[in-house]
């Protein structure tokens, strides 16, 4: 499978960054790990899109970006997490929404999501991550991140995301626009911006019909002066193993563990524990030995 794509670009005034990603191949492996219907995987998609468009204006590689929505509806919570390089991993809590639509005839995701809790969370690695969050309001997931950006760290954002279907439910395109401005912005840059992104809702229909990051850049930016940064590979990457799911189940301590046995061998089960994956899927499985053996070696 193809992977992701970010296109990093700044207006040459220094006035704005913008940041275009195709994220067709990340969704759609989501969509597969986690057995998603298609209102699923419009809402975990646009998340995992928005949070590595985020993710991958970090400035340093053990840093790590957190971005969730709890609600008490019927999308449960929504979680993704991306890294420096903008690949992202992430779960829905419910892989089973039904299509919810608006007047219009569009997929609804702010009546899906309903009220709630919108959250971020920056891991810069030294051990003390800066959380923040916003309500939902039944918002959409690009307005959410703008409304996060405005009221929460007080930075302007445009922010537009998007998921399209083949009739077989696979995902025909993914993708997303963030555009940021900086500290003192040129005010007819930010005019030529505002004009600009009234084509920020097709941008996934753009690249559904074959455009790429650069063309959907070069399209928005035609009347702004603007130099390309980089292009970024990224992918739906999982970072589990068996070591760290191994050590998630030590840290439940040696009686937790030794009662979970106990009750598998009632059960008339083999003495053994599973930890699953939530991000994809997989499972392992460790036998009591295993377990006993690197507990001693913890404990030693």
């Amino acid at each position: 499978m193809k992977s992701g794509k970010i296109l990093r670009a700044m207006t040459r005034d220094g006035s704005a960054r913008v940041l275009v990603t195709d994220a067709t191949a990340i969704v759609e492996r989501a969509r597969i790990l986690h057995h998603l219907t298609p209102m699923s995987t419009l809402c975990l998609g646009e998340l995992l899109t928005g949070t590595s468009l985020i993710g991958s204006m970090m400035g340093e590689k053990q840093e790590s970006m957190t971005v969730g929505i709890r609600t008490a509806g019927e999308a449960g919570s929504l979680l993704a997490v991306s890294d420096y390089y903008g690949n992202v991993r992430g779960y829905a809590e419910n892989p089973a929404l039904a299509i919810r639509l608006e007047d219009t005839g569009a997929p609804d995701i702010g009546a899906t999501i309903g009220n709630g809790l919108f959250y971020v969370v920056h891991d810069t690695g030294n051990g003390q991550p800066m959380q923040g969050m916003i309500p939902a309001k039944s918002r959409g997931i690009a307005e959410l991140f703008a409304a996060y950006f405005a009221e929460s760290e007080q930075i302007p954002t445009m922010c537009s995301l998007g998921v399209l279907f083949h009739e077989d439910g696979t995902v025909r395109a993914a993708g997303g626009v963030l555009i940021q401005l900086l500290p003192s912005p040129a005010e007819e840059t930010v005019d030529a911006l505002e004009r600009a992104a009234e084509g920020l809702s097709d941008v996934t229909g753009k690249l559904a019909a074959g455009e790429t990051p650069l063309t959907v850049i070069e399209s928005l930016l035609r009347d702004i002066p603007y130099d390309l940064f980089d292009e970024i590979t990224t992918d739906y990457l999982c970072t589990c193993s068996r070591e760290r799911m191994k050590r998630g189940i030590l840290s439940l301590g040696q009686k937790a563990i030794q009662k979970l046995l106990d009750e598998q061998v009632r059960d008339g089960k083999t003495a053994e524990l599973t930890a699953h994956c939530r991000f994809c899927g997989k499972d392992y499985t460790f036998g009591e030995a295993e377990l006993k053996e690197a507990n001693e070696q913890i404990t030693d």
